[in-house]
């Protein structure tokens, strides 16, 4: 690209972020005090990414000027210095906004470092990424399991409110306490809201051979009726439906039924099978089998509707009622279902209602909703002392398609790097170690690459120890190696939304 075109475009783009600062610091007029800097650097952020930037680089590289690829962390300081440097090349005279705050590189870093720290509460700042591990329910009867998760590397203990009960939860806590007063050493406790969770409801069918089955055989092109949560009463071989010959699978949640409509999607058993609705009444929703990995579903199994807008709380009864025990006794909580501010804004409130504003908060990014929304979901959290973000990429492969987990993942990466906010990277890694006691190649690979976020998590299994230690190996060899990564900076769709929505308004 020509240098005077490509100064040209460039200062069209720092203008414009500069022009841009009424709103910047309007929009994060709320933000507590230590996130001021960084909720700036993330509007900049996604005004810069709202534009394709991929022409500009090798233009750059050839004059031997700083790119714009590695400008998450400090966006208006390296696009100014690009400028100037693009500028005196050109001998021309160019002079910086005094109105902008800047954010260097080395200032960046820092931000980010002392955000993960206060959040985390690091013993060692030295050690970038932190090992979280989920506790199994041994753990509630066997202190010494703990103990050997502490020595080999884990930081973070995760108590999943989802499966247990508060008398197991109480158990854990209480050996958690005599690990640390036998090593000296603070386990830090993250506690996991269960969010609403969509399932089917139990399966009972009597076969013609008088069998309990609890699962329906399923095969592709098949309509089977997915139906509203049946009367407790009735036995599901008894339930009658309007659509007699198809089978009949109920739903854990009668909201599906309600909010979900003809031509959406419906998956089941962490996507094994694919449905599309075809037709629908008050009461169920008429099912086409499109694809299946699996020729049965099974009780308990869970649901998911990607192109749904569901109408569900994101704090259900029981998450208030788990809160109150998670204030008392969790450094963090982890929010599941999280999909916009106004889900922030409630979580808050339950918060101050329990004297806990200053708990460690992790935003749960497990669908497409809250991705899409990230931006403000980092804004409305930013208004409190201590956030983070969890990519859950389980149930966010299932909502989003399994080929764009990697892109959705680094963008969140990107996104909240900019925003100077840690990231834990969740779900499946090193399971095939921890459960058979042998790695695959990926798996490891993919371990390598999670030293990019500031926290990984581990999920429970036999060979768990060996696990952690296997972790620990590869995050300590990687964080000599990289510190986050160079990208293309195509569109960012994520921020061209963004930015789109709030000109509108």
């Amino acid at each position: 690209m020509d240098i005077l075109k490509l100064k040209n475009e460039l200062t069209e783009i720092l203008n414009e972020i500069i022009e841009s600062e009424s709103f910047i610091n309007q929009t994060t007029q709320s933000v507590h005090p230590g996130y001021k800097s960084s909720a700036k650097n993330l509007l900049r952020y996604l005004i810069l990414r709202s534009k394709d930037l991929r022409s500009y680089h090798g233009s750059l590289s050839d004059l031997g000027v700083s790119s714009l690829r590695s400008a998450e962390a400090y966006v208006y300081s390296n696009l100014f210095n690009v400028v100037r440097n693009l500028n005196l090349i050109t001998n021309t005279v160019f002079s910086r906004s005094p109105n902008v705050e800047i954010i260097g590189y080395t200032g960046s870093q820092k931000l980010i470092r002392s955000h993960s720290e206060r959040l985390f509460k690091k013993a060692d700042p030295k050690q970038q990424t932190e090992i979280m591990v989920t506790l199994p329910y041994e753990a509630a009867e066997d202190h010494v399991l703990i103990k050997k998760m502490l020595l080999n590397g884990m930081q973070i203990a995760r108590i999943n409110l989802s499966h247990g009960n508060l008398e197991l939860w109480q158990k854990m806590i209480i050996n958690i306490k005599k690990v640390e007063e036998m090593t000296g050493e603070h386990i830090k406790v993250y506690m996991d809201l269960s969010g609403p969770k969509i399932r089917t409801s139990t399966i009972s069918l009597r076969s013609k051979k008088g069998k309990l089955k609890n699962k329906i055989r399923i095969k592709p092109c098949e309509k089977i009726v997915l139906s509203k949560p049946r009367n407790k009463t009735k036995n599901v071989s008894e339930a009658k439906t309007t659509r007699s010959k198809q089978k009949v699978i109920y739903v854990s949640m009668e909201e599906v039924i309600n909010d979900a409509q003809i031509g959406e999607t419906i998956l089941f058993d962490d996507g094994m099978v694919k449905s599309t609705i075809i037709d629908k009444n008050k009461d169920e929703l008429l099912l086409k089998i499109t694809e299946c990995y699996k020729d049965k579903i099974g009780s308990h199994k869970g649901i998911n509707l990607p192109n749904t807008k569901l109408n569900l709380p994101a704090l259900t009864h029981k998450d208030i009622k788990d809160l109150k025990f998670a204030c008392l006794h969790a450094d963090i909580v982890g929010y599941s279902f999280v999909r916009s501010a106004k889900d922030v804004e409630i979580l808050y409130d339950e918060l101050d209602k329990n004297r806990a504003g200053d708990l460690g908060i992790v935003f749960k990014i497990e669908n497409e909703e809250a991705f899409k929304n990230l931006p403000e979901i980092l804004l409305k959290g930013m208004e409190r002392s201590s956030i983070g973000i969890m990519i859950a990429r389980g149930d966010l492969a299932v909502e989003i398609g399994f080929e764009r987990i990697s892109e959705v993942q680094n963008e969140i990466l990107w996104i909240c790097e900019a925003a100077h906010i840690p990231v834990i990277w969740a779900t499946q890694v090193l399971e095939n170690l921890a459960k058979t006691g042998i790695p695959t190649r990926a798996e490891i690979s993919d371990a390598a690459l999670s030293a990019q976020a500031e926290c990984v998590m581990l999920n429970k299994g036999e060979h768990i120890i060996n696990a952690i230690q296997v972790l620990k190996n590869i995050l300590t060899r990687m964080e000599g190696h990289l510190f986050k990564k160079k990208n293309e900076l195509r569109v960012l769709n994520v921020a061209e939304s963004y930015i789109l929505s709030k000109r509108k308004n």
